[in-house]
């Protein structure tokens, strides 16, 4: 029997499998709906008894499972624990995209926790496991099915299973998914993803940019606009060094939808500013302050002027805005991004938790 790496002929419905998977990926809906119709589909090239397709967000040590039928209670648990992670480096699914039949593993399945106390157990004798991976090389997770058939999949079947986990990977990529909905702000020039426990992921599709470097201002008043004001915000940032006559660049914070959200907290964009309303780098500050309700006394403190300084900027402010009053004015600002966030922990009388001016979340 040819080894699985020398790949071999396909099934005969490899291009209609082929051509159902990757509707399924351009398809609405959730990760976990997707994941259900994508196993339906292997299902199709691998009859199994039982079958799962879990990821592994950033950082963490517990795939998330976005589909799995037909294991018992003591596996699900296992599969739902870090001692998992820990069985697929060991039979090296993290390293390969080629799928692993018990009988390709370099190591007996009676040594594999999962397979020796679990699976055989239960009455399963063959499988395979594949390790599922974005185009850029970075391990997403693992698609995996068993069946009491002690027959291993023919090799047929197998290259087929290769070619699935390629299109299953980008129809399952949280970031990819982030990046489709980063496409409706318009003008972007660059963007990041920023996950949960506070790091800083790129974004496919656009360039980093040098004011979402991790641990950045921006980065920490994302995170303080979005603690404030829900899934979508927009503000100003000033460029370090202006370029050609901008002065400040658009700085967009979308939350991440409910089913992404264990990947991935938010997406943040820059953009061109646009028109600034002729407001100077001080009066878009001194809106920064406004927004939060700040009193002319707290607004000279944060920013070493003079009280009498900061009521000539409202007064500026308010014509520039055409508002009647300050509160009109923090209103169309907030509305239309058009302020500096003040420092995290200036602002409504409270602080800002130290660790949002590292670019990580507030609790």
């Amino acid at each position: 029997m040819p080894s699985v790496r020398d790949g071999g002929d396909l099934p005969r419905n490899t291009a209609d499998i082929l051509t159902e998977v990757a509707g399924i990926g351009t398809a609405p809906g959730t990760l976990a709906e997707r994941a259900e119709a994508l196993l339906a589909q292997v299902q199709r090239v691998v009859p199994f008894e039982a079958g799962t397709i879990a990821l592994l967000p950033a950082g963490q040590r517990l795939h998330l499972t976005l589909s799995r039928h037909g294991f018992d209670d003591h596996a699900n648990q296992y599969y739902d624990g870090p001692d998992f992670l820990h069985d697929v480096e060991l039979a090296g699914l993290q390293r390969t995209p080629v799928p692993q039949r018990l009988m390709d593993l370099g190591v007996p399945p009676a040594e594999i926790p999962l397979w020796g106390e679990y699976l055989l157990r239960a009455g399963f004798r063959e499988g395979f496991g594949v390790g599922l991976f974005t185009p850029d090389g970075r391990y997403l997770g693992l698609l995996g099915v068993v069946t009491e058939r002690a027959t291993p999949a023919a090799p047929e079947a197998i290259s087929l299973v290769r070619l699935l986990a390629t299109q299953i990977s980008v129809a399952l990529d949280p970031l990819r998914s982030l990046s489709t909905i980063a496409g409706m702000v318009h003008g972007a020039v660059a963007g990041i993803v920023l996950t949960s426990s506070g790091a800083v992921l790129p974004l496919p599709g656009l360039p980093d940019h040098r004011l979402l470097a991790p641990g950045s201002d921006v980065l920490a008043s994302a995170w303080a606009q979005m603690a404030e004001g829900g899934p979508h915000t927009s503000f100003l940032a000033p460029l370090p060094e202006p370029e050609g006559t901008e002065t400040h660049a658009r700085i967009t914070v979308l939350g991440a939808p409910r089913d992404l959200r264990l990947f991935a907290a938010a997406v943040v964009l820059v953009s061109p500013a646009g028109d600034l309303h002729g407001l100077s780098h001080r009066e878009l500050q001194v809106l920064g302050l406004l927004v939060t309700g700040a009193p002319n006394g707290q607004i000279a403190a944060a920013l070493g002027i003079t009280a009498r300084t900061v009521e000539v900027h409202v007064d500026h402010v308010r014509a520039k805005l055409a508002a009647p009053s300050r509160t009109t004015a923090a209103a169309r600002a907030l509305r239309l991004g058009l302020f500096v966030p003040s420092p995290p922990q200036v602002g409504r009388g409270t602080s800002t938790p130290r660790t949002a001016s590292r670019g990580r979340p507030p609790p």
